[in-house]
């Protein structure tokens, strides 16, 4: 199947201006695999999207239109992959996974009160928090629905993630009260609010497909991995990313009061710059430049490496699988994503 037939397949969702020019043009590579896959996929999201009563539909809507890299679906879609043609239910895990991530983001602008998402004023700005939440709110009902009809199986392991995404979104706003500079504490957040939606596709996908135990945790592990690689690289771009590939303009997460690694290790060096974090957080832009700041070159590069470790140690984990495309384009997308610039 051409290349170009994927790049059309993934043309309003991972430009090189949303993603980067590598990350694009793997991701293309990917969707050679998959373009009826993803084709079908976008069209039940837009459909789903649409689906309800309106002002939630609207701002799920608005946040569809963005685009997105669409990580998650082709993660169950890949990981399906490695066992053989992927079965019908596929598909549609693949749209719950993305309806989830959809469903926190709307919810997360809510709690960070962002201004912004995907390049575009955030959900809530316009249609104000309330809705938001309930458009968040709905996608997941939607989720669940889906999931049921085509592997009700997966449903205990879904629930078990929402709580987890929760959780996570939780001891991250306790730390706005109380300052807690910890890596454990940041990783913890990080392994449920965001990785841990990256396992429930990686297993969603192998389950489906007919994976052993030893398999599906293996690539649950993966899933996990790939999804920590990913944030920290999320976390870096606030410093050093590009407004106009990313979204989001500099040291947004600065702004909202989120203390992400590239802060955390620059205050492992400055212990002072904890109570600077409390001025940054009143909307302190003085103080807001000094963090940055101290964010170094160094530091960022520790960063970017750890990535780098985390994704390694998951494809050293699909060890366990046999060599197919889907397993080396797997790994091929999580070295590239803690590469991405956007």
């Amino acid at each position: 199947m051409k290349a170009s037939h994927a790049a059309h397949a993934l043309e309003q969702t991972a430009t090189p201006e949303r993603v980067g020019t590598r990350t694009a043009a793997r991701l293309a590579e990917v969707g050679a695999l998959f373009t009826d896959d993803l084709a079908w996929i976008e069209t039940e999201l837009r459909k789903t999207t649409g689906s309800g009563p309106r002002s939630a539909t609207d701002a799920a809507r608005h946040l569809f239109s963005g685009g997105g890299k669409r990580i998650r679906p082709l993660a169950v879609l890949l990981t399906a992959a490695c066992f053989g043609p992927p079965p019908a239910s596929v598909r549609d895990l693949a749209v719950v996974a993305e309806l989830v991530h959809l469903a926190t983001l709307l919810h997360d602008d809510v709690v960070d009160d962002a201004p912004e998402r995907r390049g575009k004023p955030a959900a809530r700005l316009v249609w104000g928090n309330a809705v938001s939440v309930l458009a968040g709110d709905l996608l997941l009902t939607h989720a669940l629905e889906r999931t049921s009809a085509a592997a009700p199986a997966l449903m205990p392991d879904l629930i078990a993630t929402l709580r987890r995404l929760v959780d996570g979104e939780i001891v991250q706003l306790r730390g706005r009260v109380q300052l807690d500079v910890r890596e454990e504490t940041y990783f913890a957040v990080v392994r449920d609010k965001t990785a841990s939606l990256f396992g429930w596709a990686a297993r969603a996908g192998a389950t489906v497909a007919g994976a052993s135990a030893t398999q599906i945790a293996a690539l649950g592990e993966f899933g996990e991995r790939l999804g920590t690689a990913f944030q920290l690289v999320d976390d870096l771009l606030d410093y050093e990313g590009d407004p106009k590939q990313t979204g989001k303009s500099l040291h947004t997460d600065l702004g909202e009061g989120k203390i992400t690694l590239p802060l955390l290790r620059a205050i492992a060096l400055d212990p002072s710059l904890a109570r600077v974090v409390e001025s940054a957080r009143q909307g302190d832009v003085d103080a807001s430049e000094r963090l940055a700041g101290a964010v170094t070159a160094p530091i960022r590069d520790a960063v970017r490496a750890r990535a780098r470790e985390e994704a390694a140690r998951g494809i050293d984990g699909l060890a366990c699988l046999r060599e197919s495309p889907a397993r080396a384009l797997l790994a091929a997308m999580a070295r590239d994503l803690t590469e991405r610039s956007a």
